[in-house]
């Protein structure tokens, strides 16, 4: 379209225009601003909170805040771990990916807020002939179009606002992501050294029947023992050797789970497990901390919690989207292209065409899909609403349960140990008792099996100790300093 004049509506419609950039580029915001409201959680917790000196800081989004609570165990193995296990980690990659996706619906959604130019370079080489002798026409031309959408009724900023969710939300559960990978490791890391520990004192176990069944057996040749405590004592090393094996087979499992989560080679692996000797056989000690009195306080710092926030908020937002598509919608739009044209060698002509005005679109009718669209987005709020309640609850009673095991390890972690150095003491006292002849056989294996059980079972109870510490640090938010 070629103008030297603005039509009459394009000149009625600049007023309205220049006073929609004059106050922000918007009439009204329509649908509903988001307020985010306390969250719903206790006012205290219910369960007691073991004794720790430490107190907490959140890791606000620094990678290496994340790592520093672990660092504290003073494992070098466990830290080596987690940081290999977070670069090839699919969950997190997935969510890095998920990142750079809402960060570029951002850019759209504050692109979508400014004008738009675009560019054309154009050539053409004709022939045209009328009858006569054909003649060669050449054209040569330059164009700029622009657009810009007037955000009269606030679709585009809420746009904008629900992208800014979206990208929060996004990198929320990034982290999320890399406590979760953390928290997994570490149990598996757990599951090892506790495996290992338990390997040492099966070893230890079988080499113990293993002697009582060689001085038996030389007893019994020489008439000193009967038959059956002979019998009795061989089957009792065999026993001890068949456990022996069974735990090795776990450990080596645990191995394999281990190379699976972190991507190093085995034989590295290996050699990282092996590579402290004071590591060895030896559960992981966690630095102690305390968590706020105030649920809220601790919930807010939980990457899912605050993910499911966003992506309430982002729900609020997109009410308005969907609100804004019912009402009238203003661009303005303008383009001038230059052409040269040459016709069988003759002088270039320019020739200059160009064109600016607004349009105005009104939504007349649509059989009911602009109303239905904003009651679906209602109902996504109400759907986001009800996922964010649940998380809260969720995360309340994640905390719940790993403060209510802490208890209940550190008080039965005491009645343990004195059970085993009960039952060891019954077993040394039995076992001398049979080497002077006035006991017999069955008592000192009976005696040993209960010192094994009640040994596996205090170690058992330290590695849910340990084991409950992490499921706190998860339960949490993770990230403590």
């Amino acid at each position: 379209m070629s103008s030297k004049a603005l039509p009459p509506l394009g000149l009625s419609l600049i007023p309205l225009m220049l006073s929609a950039c004059g106050s922000g580029g918007l009439l009204t915001t329509v649908g509903p601003d988001y307020r985010a409201n306390p969250l719903p959680a206790p006012a205290n917790w219910h369960a007691p909170q073991a004794d720790a000196a430490k107190r907490q800081q959140a890791h606000q989004g620094d990678p290496a805040e994340l790592m520093r609570w672990w660092d504290r165990f003073q494992d070098p193995a466990l830290t080596r771990l987690l940081s290999a296990a977070e670069q090839v980690s699919t969950s997190v990659a997935d969510a890095r990916a998920r990142i750079e996706e809402a960060r570029a619906n951002l850019v759209g959604a504050d692109a979508a807020l400014l004008p738009k130019l675009d560019s054309e370079l154009a050539s053409k080489r004709s022939s045209s002939s009328f009858g006569g002798t054909p003649f060669i026409w050449n054209q040569f031309s330059a164009g700029l179009q622009s657009s810009w959408e007037i955000d009269l009724f606030g679709g585009l900023a809420r746009q904008q606002e629900a992208a800014e969710s979206q990208l929060s939300s996004r990198t929320a559960s990034w982290h999320d992501a890399r406590v979760a990978v953390a928290a997994e490791v570490a149990d598996a890391y757990l599951a090892y050294r506790y495996c290992e520990a338990q390997v040492h004192l099966l070893r230890t176990d079988s080499d113990s029947r293993l002697e009582s069944a060689r001085m038996t057996v030389a007893a019994g040749q020489s008439g000193f023992r009967s038959p059956g405590d002979v019998a009795l004592a061989t089957a009792s090393a065999a026993e001890g050797n068949r456990t022996l094996l069974q735990q090795q087979a776990q450990c080596e499992r645990s191995i394999k789970s281990l190379v699976a989560m972190t991507g190093l080679a085995e034989t590295d692996l290996r050699s990282l497990l092996n590579g402290s000797a004071d590591q060895a056989a030896k559960l992981p000690t966690p630095p102690a901390f305390e968590i706020a009195s105030l649920p809220a306080k601790v919930l807010l710092q939980r990457p899912d919690v605050a993910a499911a926030e966003r992506d309430l908020a982002e729900a609020s937002a997109n009410i308005g989207v969907q609100r804004a598509k019912q009402f009238p919608k203003l661009s303005l739009s303008g383009n001038i292209t230059p052409t040269l044209q040459n016709i069988n060698g003759a002088a270039l002509m320019l020739a200059q065409t160009w064109a600016i005005g607004p349009t105005l679109s009104l939504p007349l009718f649509d059989a009911g899909k602009r109303a239905a669209d904003v009651e679906v987005a209602k109902v996504q709020y109400q759907a986001a609403e009800s996922r964010f309640r649940g998380k809260v609850r969720t995360a309340v009673k994640e905390v719940e349960d790993a403060l209510v095991r802490l208890d209940s390890t550190c008080q039965r972690l005491p009645q343990g140990r004195d059970a085993v150095s009960g039952y060891r003491a019954n077993f040394q006292a039995l076992q001398t008792l049979y080497q002077s002849g006035l006991g017999n056989l069955l008592d000192v294996e009976t005696a040993r099996r209960n010192v094994l059980a009640a040994e596996l079972a205090l170690k058992e109870l330290e590695q849910e100790q340990v084991d409950a510490w992490i499921a706190l640090y998860r339960a949490a938010g993770g990230g403590w300093a």
